[in-house]
């Protein structure tokens, strides 16, 4: 799920209250002025030791480790919500498909896909059309078995049947809840909005000015026909009243209420702009080439973190040299689709990526089987995938998200999991505690990285800081990049292994995600219990022997 940031989370403090972590949605913080990023805009790079910053120690690793050492280019897959591939920082390193003629409408290289020059895009239609907003997972399922069964008599159910009829039964009463939630914030972010435009109208009239009012102006208003309009900005004080607000009211409007009109609604159907045949999963050659989408803000983020052009004094570095960005745009303004997400991955091992990164999730699945079939031939192509573990404060030990490494059909594949797959939590610039959005899990998460205040590349070729597991997750997929490059005899699972193996370990207690009074270590919430290091795999890298048989390729390699 990729959700469109709200600039201004804090716009109504004071007038009410809202916990992210009660919304167990994974929702992307954007800060404009933290002290952290303005003094440390590349903090997640700097080293624990020398720098006195969590990061993942990418300088260091450059100047005392690679110095002077040949790497060979990478092609890491972005599966995402689209990136802008001319960014300043990001048009070097995009990837390029030598074998297709870019605009000549022609599948030169015979993969299936028409002009596929940097990429495809799973959810574009014709004419270069896009699926922008989606439902959530959970909205199919319940429309998909309401149908089936909405006036079933459960006792004439076989204990088969039975089974589906239990999960109805949850997945009726989850969609209920969460529906209801969303029609209450709809409501209620409409009504504050609503009474800002009428509040800050009637301050306006009688201050005679529309710029530069502070709470103390709005305090001092001694005519009655303000009063209501006093009482309302109550909230504000101590600090001046923001008219971009606004802005941020409007953007919380379209977000909660976007939920009611699209995410939660049985009868909305983006699917007809693709024109693919839904009920068919091993469909493969649909949607267009068109990389950006309507907001590829997630997926630019994310690429400069894996990749922006380190050493060309624009704007940040990313996290691997001698990387090639390929796009792959899968994920909506709601719930990706597993149809999609199987198709990209199959689309990057067959086309020339050694790692996926995969910044979404979800809490239900609707055909994890295909999911599963994919990982498990990116396996065969040894392709390492590398996935966000979602930021809604939840023991995914217990607390499903998709996908996951777990195959649903267990019998089919050996080992029961994926060997070839890394899930991530965030972790802070502040003392590199663990987030207090990010899922954690024993089992199911495998290490912590850098999430919080990430500075990176966004489209119109500017910057922000980003917050979220969506973060952490490339900062591992460019730790990856590098071993990839520099030690190309590695296999995608001993690239897993090096960097689980090299984690930097501590015994710190931190409060645990979701909580403000219950502390962990990180044992107690990753399997690894460490932080990632690139300087620690690499030099773990270094004593260890490469399984894969590398042929000579010059042309990609690079001093």
């Amino acid at each position: 799920m990729r959700l469109r940031a709200l600039l201004s989370a804090l716009f109504i403090a004071g007038m009410c209250s809202y916990s992210w972590a009660e919304a167990k949605v994974s929702v992307i913080y954007v800060y404009d002025n933290i002290t952290t990023v303005d003094t440390f805009p590349n903090w997640f790079n700097l080293d624990p030791t020398s720098d006195n910053i969590p990061g993942v120690s990418t300088e260091r690793t450059y100047k005392e480790l690679l110095k002077g050492k040949k790497s060979r280019t990478v092609i890491v897959a972005v599966i995402d919500s689209g990136v802008e591939v001319d960014h300043e920082d990001l048009k070097d390193v995009i990837w390029v498909n030598k074998g297709e003629t870019a605009g000549n409408g022609k599948d030169d290289d015979g993969n299936g896909f028409i002009d596929d020059v940097h990429g495809w895009n799973f959810i574009g239609g014709a004419g270069g059309t896009h699926v922008d907003d989606d439902t959530y997972e959970i909205t199919r399922l319940y429309k998909k078995y309401t149908e089936m069964y909405k006036d079933t008599d459960e006792s004439s159910l076989s204990k088969k049947e039975l089974v589906k009829y239990a999960k109805y039964k949850t997945i009726k009463e989850e969609f209920e809840k969460t529906l209801g939630e969303a029609v209450a914030n709809c409501t209620q972010y409409e009504g504050i909005y609503s009474g800002y435009l009428e509040n800050i109208a009637i301050v306006e009239k009688v201050l005679g000015k529309k710029e530069g009012i502070s709470y103390d102006d709005i305090k001092n208003i001694k005519a009655d026909e303000a009063a209501k309009a006093v009482i309302f900005f109550a909230g504000w004080e101590g600090r001046d009243v923001p008219l971009d607000a606004l802005a941020g009211l409007d953007g919380a409007v379209d977000y909660y209420c976007g939920q009611v009109k699209h995410a939660y609604n049985v009868d909305f159907n983006p699917r007809t702009i693709i024109g693919d045949d839904y009920s068919n999963s091993y469909e493969k050659f649909y949607g267009n080439n068109s990389y950006e989408g309507p907001d590829a803000s997630h997926g630019t983020h994310v690429s400069g973190i894996i990749a922006a052009s380190r050493g060309n004094e624009i704007g940040m570095d990313g996290v691997a040299d001698n990387v090639q960005i390929m796009v792959l745009r899968v994920v909506p303004n709601g719930d990706e689709r597993d149809k999609d997400v199987a198709n990209a991955i199959r689309y990057a091992a067959d086309n020339g990526a050694s790692i996926i990164n995969m910044s979404f999730g979800k809490a239900f699945s609707w055909d994890k089987k295909v999911v599963d079939e994919a990982v498990q031939y990116a396996k065969k192509k040894d392709v390492l995938l590398v996935h966000a573990a979602g930021n809604s404060s939840l023991d995914t030990d217990v607390e499903n998200n998709f996908p996951n490494d777990t195959y649903a059909k267990k019998k089919l594949f050996k080992p029961k999991s994926a060997s070839n797959w890394l899930e991530i939590g965030a972790s802070s610039w502040e003392n590199g505690k663990v987030a207090s959005f990010s899922n954690y899990a024993v089992e199911n998460v495998d290490v912590f990285a850098p999430g919080v205040d990430l500075n990176s590349t966004v489209p119109g070729s500017e910057y922000r800081a980003m917050s979220g597991t969506s973060m952490a997750s490339p900062v591992v997929a460019g730790v990856a990049a590098v071993l990839r490059s520099y030690f190309p005899t590695l296999t995608a699972e001993q690239v897993r292994d090096v960097i689980m193996d090299s984690s930097l370990k501590s015994d710190t207690k931190f409060n645990k995600p979701g909580s403000d009074k219950e502390e962990a270590t990180l044992a107690e919430l990753c399997k690894t219990g460490g932080m990632v290091s690139l300087y620690e795999a690499v030099k773990l890298a270094e004593k260890t022997k490469g399984k894969k048989k590398i042929e000579d390729a010059v042309e990609t390699i690079r001093p």
